[in-house]
């Protein structure tokens, strides 16, 4: 089964909740963990090349690192693909891109370009037709019908929660096959967004952002079908490091790690155990090469 089907299968058993990843070591972690779904959050990506969620980064850099994930990792990847990088032909380029790399769907918004954070200030979105013209593009180019197309629409903060209702109703019209409506501000709003949204629905859930905390639980029982949770790792990572950091200068000893972890438990995380098996596999002759 692909891994495309897989994800699917997996929304048919409930909602999947998928940790935010930004690189090869938090995914493995995510799977390790026991999730059904790994999601590469486009801000943790940007930052990992230095820079803030403003839409600074490539198509090609984006792929690059969701192929580096999909090829670390056995679980479905779910991919940000911000704008889709330009017009309805620049998105069709952009799935035809993650779908080779691996991944088991991506995400396409109706901002405008550059881009922002959800969960920031100052956004715009480009009109209404022209987004849906990217989902039509988006939905043709896929040549594996299971590869998921989530439709984001920004549209809450800049022309209100019914706008962004009609935008996703429009979208899965359109051929997206899940709407992400970006940043409902109240609990009476992510509750309304899978009861009005004719199709699956994703919860971006981001602690400290506009959208009010929710127990995953209850996202589940108000309908959502799939729930990102992108800034988990990365906040708990810099704020660790900074930690770790500011004892060692304190301290001029290296401070005890959150979690003990052996030198060779660290690399058994990274397969390990798999390449030493190869290394012996190849080292040693098989028995027709003794034979003769």
């Amino acid at each position: 089964m692909s891994r495309a089907k897989s994800f699917r299968e997996a929304m048919k058993r409930g909602m999947v909740a998928a940790p935010g990843c930004y690189d090869c070591i938090t995914a493995r972690s995510i799977e390790r963990a026991g999730f059904e779904a790994v999601y590469m959050t486009g801000a943790g990506t940007a930052a990992t090349l230095g820079y803030p969620d403003f839409g600074l980064v490539t198509l090609s850099e984006m792929v690059a690192n969701a192929g580096r994930i999909a090829a670390a990792v056995e679980l479905p990847v779910i991919a940000d693909a911000d704008t889709g990088y330009g017009n309805e032909l620049n998105a069709f380029r952009t799935v035809r891109e993650f779908e080779r790399s691996g991944v088991a769907g991506i995400h396409i918004e109706d901002q405008e370009f550059p881009k922002k954070c959800g969960h920031l200030e100052g956004k715009q979105v480009i009109p209404r037709e022209d987004w849906l013209a990217k989902i039509r593009a988006a939905a043709a180019a896929r040549r594996d019908r299971d590869f998921t197309i989530i439709a984001r629409t920004d549209a809450r903060a800049v022309a209100g929660f019914d706008e962004a209702v009609v935008r996703a109703n429009a979208a899965l019209a359109a051929g997206a096959d899940m709407a992400f409506v970006e940043a409902p501000q109240t609990a009476e709003e992510v509750a309304a967004v899978p009861r009005l949204v004719k199709g699956p629905c994703l919860l971006n859930v981001v602690r400290g952002g506009k959208t009010p905390d929710l127990d995953l639980r209850e996202a589940e029982r108000m309908g959502y079908k799939l729930a990102i949770i992108p800034a988990l790792l990365i906040k708990s990572v810099v704020g660790i490091c900074d930690r770790m950091l500011a004892e060692l200068k304190a301290s001029h000893c290296h401070p005890p790690p959150v979690t003990e972890i052996t030198v060779p438990e660290m690399f058994r995380r990274f397969g390990a155990d798999e390449w030493d098996a190869l290394r012996d596999r190849f080292r040693t002759p098989a028995k027709r090469d003794a034979a003769e």
